[in-house]
């Protein structure tokens, strides 16, 4: 019996070590990729695997401190967890870029009773690795590379006069970073100012991308609804009832924003009838969409259909009239946060409200969600 259960520990250490190996190979991999512009399989070299270290060290730093955060957290709480099982994923092998990994998680092995228990598990996270965020920031914008560095890579742009003039004349597909409040403090702060990457480059330069990445991921955990970790912020900042009314009202404007220009009144300008014909079958697409990222929001079908139709009907009247856009990736987050996660907290046994020292914490927590949110986080164009 012992044996067995020694067995199963071993394997399960085998298990986490193995996944963790594997995720830093491929966000090396994924690294070099976009620090150097070149796939495995179309002119990378050992020196150019070797520099992805640059981006898969730090970054999987931050991702591992956020992780642990939580985890000792649950251990001081005596709250079964696992350690942290990382989840590589690497598309370099199809000519596609990814980041190497969908991130990290821990799996809860026993049941949260507890609203402050709750809060201190889902805070511990992004607070811990947002700190390690700051200086690998701090540290990137403060050792950059001289305006060479970008030729090595692009030796194309020395055909122009000046950086400006060769990215500006630049053909195909451009990547380039949104910004957020405190990425953008550290470019007008910190940076020297001639050294500063053009938004076009900043995939190129390691230890930025690593650290914008991680603002991100903070920024997506601590999204104030459903289970995320900024969802149980809010639950131990409000309770249960103030939690289902704020997440709701927040899910909304955030799903009625994602959306904004997906359906237009330019949609409708060409009067074939195939034009026509496509134009219903995304509508009844779009349409489907909405309904299934309101599946938490309502118990029956007729209440997910009428919500769904009203926010469409909204978002076409507001994308046609005022000519806005908004960033369509986050229907996929809002997807997977209304039909997966869900949209409402666990219910607990415990609901004393938290301690002055954890209110404080949890608005500071609110406020770094603001200083790393981007609500256009990555843009492609030329594709």
């Amino acid at each position: 019996m012992k044996f067995s259960v020694l067995d199963k520990k071993i394997k399960s250490y085998l298990i986490y070590i193995s996944l963790f190996n594997v995720t830093l190979f491929t966000t090396t991999l994924a690294g070099a990729e976009w620090s150097r512009g070149k796939y495995l399989m179309l002119g990378m070299t050992w020196e150019d695997f070797l520099f992805g270290f640059n981006f898969s060290l730090p970054f999987l730093g931050i991702l591992t401190v956020h992780e642990f955060g939580h985890y000792f957290t649950a251990r001081y709480h005596h709250i079964k967890v696992s350690l942290p099982y990382y989840i590589p994923m690497w598309l370099g092998f199809i000519g596609v870029p990814s980041i190497g990994t969908m991130g990290a998680f821990i799996r809860i092995k026993a049941q949260i009773v507890s609203r402050t228990k709750y809060f201190d598990v889902g805070v511990s996270g992004p607070i811990t690795g947002f700190v390690v965020a700051v200086l690998v920031l701090w540290y990137g914008f403060t050792n950059l590379p001289e305006e060479s560095y970008i030729y090595e890579i692009h030796p194309e742009y020395l055909e122009y006069n000046s950086l400006d003039e060769a990215i500006e004349a630049g053909e195909g597909t451009v990547i380039f970073l949104g910004g957020n409040l405190l990425f953008d403090f550290f470019k007008d702060y910190v940076a020297d100012p001639d050294k500063v990457p053009h938004p076009n480059e900043i995939i190129h330069y390691p230890w930025l991308f690593a650290g914008y990445l991680a603002l991100f991921f903070t920024a997506l955990n601590l999204l104030p609804m459903g289970q995320l970790d900024g969802g149980h912020v809010l639950f131990g900042l409000f309770g249960a009832k103030n939690h289902a009314i704020i997440s709701r009202v927040l899910f909304t404007g955030y799903l009625f924003y994602a959306g904004l220009g997906w359906i237009t009144i330019e949609d409708l300008k060409n009067n074939s009838f195939e034009s026509f014909g496509l134009f219903i079958f995304n509508l009844a697409a779009y349409l489907y969409l909405l309904y299934l990222c309101a599946f938490s929001f309502f118990k029956d079908a007729q209440t997910r259909l009428l919500y769904a139709t009203i926010l469409l009907t909204l978002q076409f009247f507001a994308a046609s009239i005022f000519k806005v856009e908004g960033y369509p990736a986050w229907i996929v987050f809002s997807l997977f946060i209304g039909r997966v996660i869900g949209i409402d907290h666990p219910p607990v046994t415990d609901n004393q409200p938290l301690s002055p020292g954890r209110k404080i914490l949890g608005w500071v927590a609110l406020v770094i969600f603001i200083l790393c949110f981007s609500p256009q986080p990555l843009k492609v164009e030329g594709l």
